[in-house]
């Protein structure tokens, strides 16, 4: 049985169970048996985090950067092993996908996370001088980081963003390891596990538990020495951790679902319905759809160009090749899903089963719906079907669309195509004014899939798509503040005040002189 890692040692698990992951290119498990562990490991990972939590509040930056750049080297070259082994537990193709794109990617997050961790603009200091009143976010204790089964790398519990994030503003970090490719988790342990002792750091700074019941799941997210979530993935695992969350007070910040609406307006669909077309399935069909970005939902007007456009989407999917999915249970969510929608009154116009043989595939599915009766049950209409799969809304109106766009729930994006030469600019804001509330990202005329590591990036959005629709999960410096917490010093002495607020700190601070703030 493979070892965990807690407090800076890869030992055996006292686990009565375990598991194995497989390999959705032959739907075959792989050799290699993962622990599931017991509260016993649990709570001692618990305590080992708290322990270095302590001796983290008075680390220097500089040394978390350290670490963090050390880190990043050490996966950049160890590029050639992720990329196998994420190969082989998540059927994501070595090129471009996981060597090309998401691997520097991920690399690229950790780097920036540490120069903000250097900069110390994320703590955004404040300084009242003529009330002696000063604050800045501080890092907030231990934090447990599930990690989805999209991203082996880039949102990875051991080396994704909010792995970057958490220890970026000064917080241990437990790796909870997605089933779905535990062996490439391990591999970022063994990697952060070289990168602490290069740079000294606590050996309580990344520990990783594989599995757990659900029961001593709840009870560890419960748990008081734990002080915030970062998890992303199914919406109804994610809302029962909420929820034990939410007893206590613990801020759970969790990407849950979304159908990323795409509307195409009139006068788009008669300029460059073609286009339009093709643009729709690359990004439609894209990994398979595993994105949260996917655009699963199109909504659009009744019109010759619209029926073209579907006909057209309809051959297109029946002709290009189905994608490997991540792994069995997102087949079988897949067609469950697909079975929801049907059920509800969506037309299948084609794919909506499982492709035969043993990898882990669903033939591309494309349905359609009348606006009208989208309005019907518009719930049973949001269903995610995570995957290659689109649900077409065709509204009789503007006004039918309008009321299709007010049913939407909270989603991470939406996108709205307009024609360039004006002929929809009359009837776009409306559009967009209603999507904006709806969204924590708005694009136009581009796909969503996208989701570029900016510091002006929101990857986040009203729930159900999230838990909160006031934070990110990508875009440094601005996702670190979900790992942390803001203090206020009111009249503390100045040589007792935090680096950050003290006069002769260089960092540029939000300051009232006289009643007249300005940022210097």
């Amino acid at each position: 049985m493979e070892k965990i890692y807690i407090n800076g040692t890869f030992r055996d698990s006292v686990a009565a169970s375990s598991f194995r992951a497989s390999n959705p290119s032959t739907g075959e498990a792989l050799e290699r048996d993962f622990p599931v562990s017991e509260w016993k490991e649990i709570d001692e990972a618990l305590d080992v985090a708290s322990s270095c939590f302590k001796e983290m509040r008075s680390m220097s930056p500089e040394k978390i950067a350290t670490f963090l750049d050390t880190f990043a080297d050490l996966i950049q070259s160890d590029k050639d092993a992720l990329v196998d082994l994420a190969h082989e537990e998540t059927g994501l193709p070595k090129t471009p996908r996981l060597g090309d794109v998401e691997l520097p990617r991920t690399v690229n997050q950790l780097k920036l996370a540490a120069a903000a961790a250097r900069s110390g603009s994320w703590s955004m200091p404040t300084i009242d001088t003529k009330a002696n009143i000063r604050s800045c976010y501080q890092s907030i204790g231990p934090v447990c980081v599930f990690g989805p089964n999209n991203f082996p790398f880039a949102f990875n519990s051991l080396a994704g963003g909010d792995f970057a994030a958490a220890i970026a503003s000064g917080n241990p970090v437990i790796g909870k390891a997605n089933s779905s490719h535990p062996a490439t988790t391990k591999r970022f342990a063994e990697l952060a596990h070289q990168a602490i002792e290069k740079t000294g750091m606590p050996k309580g700074l990344v520990q990783l538990l594989y599995r757990t019941s659900h029961v001593d799941g709840e009870r560890m997210v419960g748990d008081p020495r734990l002080a915030a979530i970062g998890y992303t993935g199914s919406r109804n695992a994610g809302l029962q951790l909420k929820s034990v969350a939410d007893k206590v007070g613990k801020p759970f910040y969790a990407e849950l679902s979304s159908v990323n609406p795409i509307v195409y307006l009139p006068g788009a669909m008669k300029e460059r319905g073609e286009k339009l077309m093709d643009e729709y399935v690359a990004s439609g069909l894209m990994g398979a759809g595993q994105f949260c970005t996917n655009p699963g939902l199109l909504i659009m007007l009744k019109s010759q160009e619209a029926d073209r456009f579907v006909a057209g989407v309809t051959d297109k999917y029946k002709s290009s090749p189905a994608g490997t999915l991540l792994s069995k249970s997102v087949e079988s969510s897949l067609v469950k899903s697909i079975s929801i929608l049907c059920a509800a009154g969506a037309e299948l116009l084609t794919g909506g089963s499982k492709v035969e043989g043993g990898r882990c595939a669903v033939a591309n599915t494309a349905l359609r719906v009348t606006g009208q009766k989208f309005l019907s049950d518009p719930h049973a209409f949001q269903t995610e079907a995570f995957g290659n799969a689109v649900l077409i809304v065709v509204c009789e109106s503007m006004t039918e669309l309008k009321q299709v766009l007010e049913q939407l729930e909270g989603n991470l994006t939406a996108a709205i195509y307009s024609a360039t030469d004006g002929s929809d600019d009359g009837i776009y804001q409306p559009i967009a004014d209603e999507l904006a509330q709806k969204v924590g990202r708005l694009l136009n005329d581009k796909m969503p899939t996208g989701v570029a590591v900016s510091p002006a990036m929101n990857h986040g959005g009203p729930f159900p798509a999230t838990g909160h629709p006031g934070f990110t999960a990508v875009g440094i410096p601005a996702s670190m503040i979900r790992f942390a917490k803001l203090t206020c010093f009111d009249a503390v002495r100045p040589s007792r005040l935090p680096a950050v607020l003290q006069d002769s700190n260089p960092q540029k601070a939000w300051r009232s002189v006289d009643g007249v703030w300005t940022q210097s």
